[in-house]
């Protein structure tokens, strides 16, 4: 079963146990451009220009340090893209699976602008830019 986990639970689980890994699937302008959480690991789900599955994802999930038995944390704009990773991880054999619900940049606001309301971000965690 993948678990829940509001920005807060997880910097809280990351904190309490060094091993769990944190999964950015966003793709690489986001990553970069929009910022990431301070030591999260960088895997696309989809990836620009075609937005296509990235074939090779749970082989990167496994090759970042990984193992089935891993706590892995995914998390992406707004919690649908990694709750699709986190699908395909658990149809894996992986077993320690949560998605952070409201992502980096979380909800959309009245004025069509996201990070005002929720998500990583909104909430003040550790965070940078590349």
């Amino acid at each position: 079963m993948i678990k829940q986990v509001s920005p807060s639970q997880a910097w809280e689980l990351l904190t309490d146990n060094p091993a769990t890994v944190l999964i950015d699937v966003r793709s690489k302008v986001e990553y970069t451009h929009v910022g990431h959480p301070v030591g999260s690991v960088h895997i696309p789900w989809l990836e620009a220009p075609d937005w296509k599955v990235n074939p090779q994802f749970v082989d990167q999930v496994i090759d970042s340090r990984a193992d089935k038995t891993t706590p892995i944390l995914l998390l992406c704009r707004s919690g649908q893209r990694s709750m699709s990773a986190a699908k395909a991880l658990e149809a894996a054999g992986f077993t320690d699976l949560a998605n952070i619900e409201e992502g980096f940049e979380g909800s959309i606001d009245d004025q069509r602008h996201r990070g005002k309301l929720s998500g990583w971000r909104f909430h003040g965690l550790p965070w940078e830019q590349s």
